[in-house]
């Protein structure tokens, strides 16, 4: 008779709610009837100590957490700044919280890299608050990344316009995560309606991490929201709501960096500059969306600020304009070495493989931090050596 896992039940019906999983497709996972879950759950019965690892491999807690008095706190490592509508939806699901426990490892270890290299602080880091006027945060995050009208010109699509932004921001030491799964399980899609970015600040290695499963319009707001975070120097998890007012979005903070995103990529004076009164809306919505590389919605969020639409026109049109937009969808094609340095930044990506050719970590570290097999190390360095 195999040897009973006194387990807490507690633990097994809180790490399966946590991870919104019901009793018959737990069942299925271990495999047993649902009749024996739910005997689990309610301490009628105990699990064998192989059934009891395969409980904490699908629920994906540790199989020590089984038989713990009680489910364990998990405060999250930085402040959650996201407006979401209902309680069940506010609490982080597992796929984010391992998505920024992933992206604070390697933070950490890319400031230690750093800091052994004796690297300055970067001066754009905190280097302002929000008393200063949102209009000067963003002049300044415009001249240090080199956001202009020639920057969008010769940006042929959205997607090319996410690209410079993201490479300008690493090349001022910036960490930009890109990805829409949590690292590269295609089984774990990150939830846009969760969250869209992530800012972690740090004066020596700042790092960004955007959810690419949104419209690649929508990441880059994102993007520029996140990099607000960094001038003010707030970490915090987003989830932008252009359709409510300022006054309704929680966190200050958040209010903010919407204010300084939104200059940065459609300043104000440009903007009406460019608005014709004589166009209709459409026509205006079209013509702006082409002039500043940016989506719909934040044209329209922009006009109605500034008062160049009234709230009706605002919210009819932005509701057809939600209407069109659809988040991406993950392709199984294109290059697999691009996508191992989008998801992990290029710039860290390279120092890894750098660390790891040179001798000062192993080539095993190398590829678990980075997420791919030691195998896969030489095909990135040739890759990224010829870009």
């Amino acid at each position: 008779m195999a040897l009973e896992a006194h387990i807490t039940p507690e633990i097994v019906r809180w790490a399966r709610e946590r991870l919104h999983v019901s009793t018959e497709e737990l069942a299925q996972k271990v495999p047993v009837k649902p009749d024996k879950l739910v005997e689990w759950e309610t301490g009628h019965d105990q699990p064998s100590f192989r059934q009891a690892r395969q409980i904490s491999k699908a629920l994906r807690i540790p199989f020590g957490y089984l038989f713990l008095a009680q489910p364990p706190a998990e405060p999250i490592p930085i402040p959650d700044l996201r407006t979401i509508a209902d309680a069940e939806s506010a609490r982080l699901s597992v796929d984010l919280v391992d998505v920024l426990h992933d992206a604070l490892r390697k933070q950490d270890w890319y400031r230690e890299r750093l800091r052994a290299e004796e690297f300055e602080p970067l001066p754009f880091v905190g280097a302002f608050a929000m008393t200063t006027p949102h209009e000067d945060v963003a002049d300044d995050v415009r001249d240090t990344l080199g956001i202009d009208s020639g920057l969008r010109q010769r940006s042929r699509s959205w997607e090319e316009f996410l690209r410079f932004l993201v490479l300008n921001a690493e090349e001022k030491r910036i960490l930009v995560m890109r990805n829409s799964v949590v690292g590269n399980n295609s089984h774990r899609p990150l939830s846009v309606r969760e969250f869209r970015g992530f800012a972690l600040s740090d004066p020596i290695a700042p790092l960004l991490f955007i959810n690419s499963r949104d419209a690649k319009a929508a990441q880059i707001f994102t993007l520029v929201h996140e990099l607000a975070h960094l001038w003010i120097g707030e970490s915090g998890v987003s989830n932008l709501n252009m359709r409510g007012r300022p006054s309704e979005e929680r966190s200050r903070i958040e209010r903010y960096c919407n204010r300084v995103a939104a200059e940065v990529l459609i300043p104000s004076g440009e903007l009406r500059n460019h608005w014709n009164p004589r166009e209709s809306l459409d026509e205006a919505v079209f013509n702006l969306v082409r002039e500043f590389r940016v989506s719909s919605l934040v044209v329209l969020r922009r006009a109605l600020d500034l008062g160049l639409i009234d709230r009706d026109a605002f919210f009819q049109r932005y509701d057809i304009e939600v209407a069109r937009q659809r988040p991406v969808r993950t392709s199984k094609g294109g290059d697999p070495f691009a996508t191992y340095w989008t998801r992990n930044s290029k710039r860290l990506t390279e120092a890894v493989l750098s660390s790891a050719f040179e001798g000062q970590m192993l080539y095993r570290d190398a590829a678990l931090l980075l997420g791919v097999k030691v195998k896969t190390l030489q095909g990135l360095a040739d890759r990224l050596g010829g870009q």
